[in-house]
């Protein structure tokens, strides 16, 4: 099913089972029961090795291009490239971080952290904390840290609350939400810096500060070794652009223009999973732009199901919410863009006028 426009904000949704079950905790029960028994929870390392066996090629490939060519303004293309691969190899430390790739939580924890601080440069600890809050709460207002206010703003009130200087950037944030993806890359590299350094508990914090040091360090040093200080810097800055928007570009579409729940509200775990997540059509090719993440449904639904196995569970899944009216949304890649542009914007139409000044208007309501 299709969306035509950016889905509203909820305000209460109420549990409605569906068919002839009347037990929402047994109708998800149901589904993972089939999931399991056609053996859809089964790990796939084997295409994970081939997947980072891949990607270790194109990295070897791209870095004996940027060898060869040297000193030429062509290392930008080499930069844009690298970006693509490091956001796969984000993809691979986010599968591994749900328990796909080993059968054991330490050797996927083991790969997620060595993908995620070595070789893209992102703190595994911070993502884990960040991310299982949204799992466990998908737009959920006041417990998904992805929709809380932030330079982008996600809900109308918070959008009322933005400064008047603020709010000339957040009354078009839709139109500016892929172009400010170009700085989402720095921000991700700076996040896990804060986080390893900050004053909350992180796990394996000294490890995680060797691996993200070491990693900067020598990413840095190898790029103004080979090439000159301006063109060093260019090419930095278009490898973390392209970052930035290929990682937003693939999780924007999964939730955002979807439903949000209110903060205290009760709906059972196969409803709130599947009424938040949209899917993306688009087959083997989307598979592969989107790491799985365009199966965001069967994702929330199954979280430690392998990439390889997503499409088939997601056949059964579409026909159990349709025969259990639970609303399953999926659109085009595009189609999606549209819906979170749209949505953007008319949350960002509760910011103030920026071109009503504050002190007329302090006046005029006198």
């Amino acid at each position: 099913m299709s969306e035509a426009v950016a889905a509203p904000t909820v305000r209460i949704i109420k549990t409605r089972p569906g068919g002839d079950s009347k037990n929402p905790t047994t109708e998800y029960s149901s589904l993972l029961h089939t999931v399991r028994n056609l053996g859809l929870l089964k790990r796939a390392t084997g295409f994970y090795w081939f997947v980072f066996s891949m990607l270790v090629l194109a990295t070897l490939g791209t870095g004996t291009a940027f060898v060869l060519l040297g000193d030429s303004w062509y290392q930008l293309i080499v930069a844009g490239v690298l970006g693509i691969i490091l956001t796969q190899y984000a993809f691979l430390a986010h599968e591994a971080s749900h328990r796909q790739v080993f059968e054991g939580g330490r050797a996927n924890d083991r790969a997620g952290r060595i993908l995620a601080n070595l070789f893209v440069g992102i703190s595994y600890a911070w993502w884990m904390n960040k991310h299982s809050r949204h799992h466990a709460n998908p737009n959920v207002i006041g417990k998904d840290p992805d929709i809380a206010p932030d330079f982008i703003v996600f809900r109308e009130e918070d959008a009322a609350k933005v400064s008047w200087l603020g709010s000339f950037v957040t009354r078009k944030q839709g139109y500016l939400f892929f172009p400010l993806l170009m700085a989402e890359g720095f921000n991700l590299h700076v996040q896990g810096f804060k986080t390893v350094f900050g004053k909350k508990k992180v796990d394996k914090r000294w490890l995680e500060i060797s691996m993200l040091s070491t990693r900067i360090v020598l990413y840095v040093a190898a790029i103004f070794y080979f090439l000159p200080v301006g063109m060093a810097f260019a090419f930095i800055g278009v490898q973390l652009a392209v970052f930035g928007v290929y990682m937003g570009a693939s999780f924007a579409p999964n939730h955002k223009g979807m439903p949000q729940l209110p903060h205290e509200s009760k709906v059972d775990f196969l409803r709130r999973q599947v009424l938040t997540s949209r899917n993306i059509r688009g087959g083997t090719f989307m598979d592969t732009f989107m790491g799985g993440l365009n199966y965001q449904v069967e994702h929330h639904l199954f979280p430690n199901m392998a990439r390889p196995h997503l499409r088939k569970a997601q056949e059964i899944t579409k026909e159990y919410c349709k025969s259990h009216n639970i609303l399953y949304t999926e659109t085009s890649l595009f189609e999606s863009y549209g819906i979170v542009i749209a949505y953007l914007n008319r949350v960002g139409l509760s910011a103030r006028d920026p071109f009503d000044c504050p002190m007329v208007a302090r006046f005029h309501h006198r």
